[in-house]
């Protein structure tokens, strides 16, 4: 299920306030204002008296011209366009590069309970770490039974009903030697610009549950090299019981799995008494590579046989 994203102006300064150097200076009523989008915005129009391109929804960067702007403004030009500015029910204000900010707009986001916050770093330096970490926290999310493994550098997201053996595959792939990022539960989120990133959560990461065992700590038992925190996801292999359907036999057959609006590879897995699940999903995540590559064995082989019967 999807889930709707938005960050809060207190939750801003609680993660991120030494890595973008922030302090609050007034509006301390507004800290609970939402953030919904990641982009961020400079209000040059706005603070000229054109309003109507102004996005709430945004953060409102004030950098050195914005400020000498509004200096050099008389009292009452100021003060209109202050009120302007608080007619749009802004959620925060931040100036960067340490600047000190004219006295009445302290105070007008006191009254109004508008955040503003003061940033130590330049403002293109604020504003790339800015969007880099909103990007990631308001992206659009949703939550998948599964586990996610890096196989050979490939995200690979396992599928399949519960108790078909997706967290017994995921360990033997770990005992081979590849990365665990999570089992049981995978987030997946959707970064800029069609990137599907998968991880876990906190309080049950690197945890596999195995029937007959119980709950294991794969990072306390095999080391840190055999985890990872998060994954761009590629591959889609949904496991499923063998049955007398007829499976793609020379694997001509293209399938995908969308998830957020994006489609990506999906592998059909039967599994059986007797097959090596781990080797084939070893073999598998190598064949997907070569096809990234433009090696495509079953066309290859298909292209020769009709040339063969052509002859």
């Amino acid at each position: 299920m999807k889930k709707p994203k938005f960050l809060t102006v207190e939750e801003l300064l609680r993660e991120k306030k030494d890595y973008l150097e922030l302090e609050l200076l007034s509006g301390r009523s507004g800290l609970k204002n939402r953030i919904l989008k990641a982009g961020v915005q400079l209000p040059g129009l706005a603070l000229a008296g054109y309003m109507k391109k102004l996005d709430p929804e945004r953060i409102q960067i004030i950098g050195g011209t914005e400020v000498e702007y509004l200096s050099s403004l008389k009292k009452e030009d100021r003060a209109k366009i202050l009120t302007g500015l608080s007619k749009v029910s802004l959620c925060c204000l931040l100036i960067t590069k340490g600047l000190d900010p004219p006295i009445d707009l302290k105070k007008h986001s006191e009254d109004k309970g508008i955040p503003l916050l003061r940033s130590g770093l330049q403002t293109s330096i604020l504003i790339r770490r800015l969007i880099n970490y909103m990007e990631e926290k308001l992206a659009e999310e949703m939550c998948l039974h599964g586990a996610l493994l890096d196989i050979f550098g490939v995200g690979v997201l396992v599928l399949g009903r519960s108790g078909i053996g997706k967290s017994e595959c995921a360990l033997d792939l770990v005992t081979r030697g590849h990365q665990l990022v999570t089992d049981d539960i995978v987030r997946v989120s959707l970064l800029p610009p069609d990137v599907l990133m998968g991880t876990g959560f906190d309080l049950t990461r690197y945890h596999i549950e195995i029937r007959g065992i119980g709950i294991i700590d794969i990072k306390e038992i095999f080391g840190v090299a055999s985890v990872q925190g998060k994954k761009r996801i590629e591959l889609a292999i949904l496991m499923e019981e063998w049955n007398e359907e007829e499976y793609d036999r020379a694997g001509l057959d293209s399938h995908t799995m969308e998830f957020l609006g994006i489609n990506i590879p999906m592998i059909r897995m039967p599994v059986a008494p007797g097959r090596n699940l781990a080797v084939i999903f070893e073999v598998a995540v190598r064949n997907f590579l070569l096809k990234k590559e433009g090696v495509h064995s079953a066309m290859d082989l298909d292209r020769k046989i009709k040339s063969q019967l052509g002859n």
